[in-house]
């Protein structure tokens, strides 16, 4: 459901929504760990009702992660998620309720779309172990060396699904945590405490939103209750969640973090570059060999009331035929997002959310709600002839789009054209140095040249290379009409037959589809027909 690159422009959009989280460390005395005490008030400075655990972004980081050494077995991983649920209580210390929600059976259009990443994913699985194999033959050949490749037992992450023996045997396991922390640990004395496994349909987030709403619906129930959703990905809880709540999320992804090679298992380079040298020792008694460098993940909050704000002032609008209703605009904007792309929709062409497609969605959406009569959706349902005048006023401006998107990749490949013709040159040199006993040396080298085996045969070579080069000088100089300003380098460039990476324009598949250019050129110059790509997977089945 979530939105691809959602909650990294929200962050950017609206900067006062995130606050990161103070978190209380537990200690060690003679050997002892002392446990948080979470009786005491919360050190973020908000007391909080209720906390609501999405289940699944906890199982995943702590069965396979990506940024520490895997559990050796399933009790590991258990051992591993109690710790992890621990230390979220220990941030939020929920005073009323805890709901853990494990996803159940998914809809439809979800089944459907696991089904399709699990068997590219096994796809690409084989793909890296046939290239590692080909990789550390090559190594070999070439007289590097590897260590002794491990046969190590691979958690096979499509376990976590309902109705298998794993999450069967982590339903108990939950059972338990929960019984025993109810009994010995004060902080969760006054705790109700929900359990919500894989035997209960539905998704996760979506469980935790229908228990929030029948909660709200009760004759006495608290508006003023302190909410606190924690989730691995804020994108879909941002769309789902109402008023007085919270986020916890992982702060946002960094890129390009390190990673050791799959080969020769150390940090610094890829696979595709890897040269099988020698391991360096690490420390200097090799005492830090087996540890790789982790990170501890920081926490963030979202505040929802305070991106309710920037919505109200961004899209309160006056001089409307109809009286203006804030939470109806919000649904409309909530509706308005999904167009970019989600889980089950493919986003529009000409929407990027990295172009700023919101952003553009709203103002589309101000202009055009005069001539609606009204908003978009009511009570989770749809006017689509209203939404078709918001899709009519994007068709306008998308030809804009398209124009403006190959004008910014043509000046990329420009630029990265450029760059490489400077870091060639850089690296050849001028044409004029001389080789040999009379080179340019370095300064430490002076009084120790390069040993001259023939004199005659190097005073040879040295008059052609001069004569070639005056001599493609002259024919540069003709072809120019008499202009001398050509130099030697632009008569040697001149004189030899460009390279396909020098050529002014690269070779591009055929472009028959040209969104870039008008709906005009477009109808009078090709008619395309779309036929779904088709792919096969393992078990012979097809699927698209």
């Amino acid at each position: 459901m979530g939105v691809p690159a959602f909650f990294r422009w929200l962050s950017r959009k609206y900067p006062s929504i995130i606050v990161h989280c103070v978190e209380e460390k537990g200690k060690e005395c003679n050997g002892v760990r002392i446990p948080v005490d979470t009786t005491k008030p919360n050190p973020n400075e908000v007391e909080f009702d209720n906390l609501y655990l999405d289940m699944n972004g906890i199982i995943h980081p702590c069965t396979h992660p990506e940024d520490k050494p895997a559990p050796k077995n399933e009790d590991e991983m258990m051992v591993a998620i109690f710790e992890y649920i621990d230390r979220l209580f220990n941030i939020v210390r929920p005073r009323r309720v805890l709901y853990m929600a494990i996803d159940g059976v998914a809809p439809r259009a979800k089944m459907n779309q696991q089904r399709s990443r699990r068997f590219r994913a096994s796809k690409e699985g084989v793909e890296l172990t046939e290239e590692k194999n080909r990789m550390r033959e090559e190594v070999i050949q070439k007289g590097g060396y590897l260590p002794p490749e491990e046969i190590k037992e691979r958690f096979d992450s499509n376990c976590i699904t309902p109705g298998t023996e794993f999450m069967d045997n982590l339903a108990h396991c939950l059972r338990y945590y929960v019984a025993d922390r109810l009994t010995n640990d004060p902080g969760w004395k006054n705790i109700v405490v929900f359990l919500s496994d894989a035997s209960v349909p539905g998704e996760g987030e979506h469980k935790i939103m229908d228990f929030i709403r029948r909660q709200r619906a009760q004759p006495n129930h608290d508006p003023n209750t302190h909410h606190c959703l924690c989730g691995a990905d804020g994108n879909d809880l941002v769309l789902l969640s109402e008023w007085l709540i919270y986020i916890l999320t992982k702060e946002e992804f960094k890129p390009n973090k390190p990673r050791p090679c799959a080969l020769c298992g150390q940090m610094g380079h890829e696979i595709k570059d890897c040269q099988g040298m020698p391991r360096e020792k690490q420390g200097q008694h090799d005492e830090f060999a087996d540890t790789v460098p982790v990170a501890e993940q920081e926490f963030i909050f979202i505040r929802l009331c305070v991106l309710r704000e920037y919505l109200a002032r961004e899209l309160t609008m006056a001089s409307l035929p109809f009286p203006f209703d804030f939470e109806r605009s919000v649904d409309d904007w909530v509706f308005m997002c999904f167009f970019v792309g989600n889980d089950f929709l493919p986003h529009l062409p000409s929407l990027e959310i990295r172009e700023g497609a919101i952003d553009r969605l709203v103002r589309i959406y101000k202009d055009v709600v005069h001539k609606t009569g009204g908003y978009l959706t009511e009570n989770g349902y749809v006017n689509l002839e209203r939404v078709e005048l918001i899709m009519q006023a994007v068709g306008v401006a998308e030809d804009n789009i398209f124009k403006k998107r190959k004008e910014d990749e043509e000046n990329f490949k420009r630029r990265n054209k450029e760059k490489r013709k400077r870091m060639k040159a850089e690296h050849q040199g001028p044409a004029y140095l001389t080789t040999g006993q009379f080179a340019p040396q370095a300064l430490g080298r002076r009084d120790r040249p390069e040993a001259v085996h023939n004199a005659r045969h190097q005073a040879y070579d040295m008059r052609m290379q001069s004569n070639m080069n005056a001599a493609q000088s002259l024919k540069a100089m003709m072809k120019n009409g008499g202009n001398s300003s050509a130099g030697p380098s632009d008569g040697a460039e001149r004189g030899t037959k460009r390279k396909a990476d020098d050529s002014d324009s690269e070779p591009e598949p055929e472009d028959n589809v040209s969104t870039w250019r008008n709906r005009g050129e477009r109808a009078n110059s090709t008619h395309v027909t779309f036929t779904p790509p088709r792919s096969r997977c393992s078990c012979q089945c097809w699927f698209q």
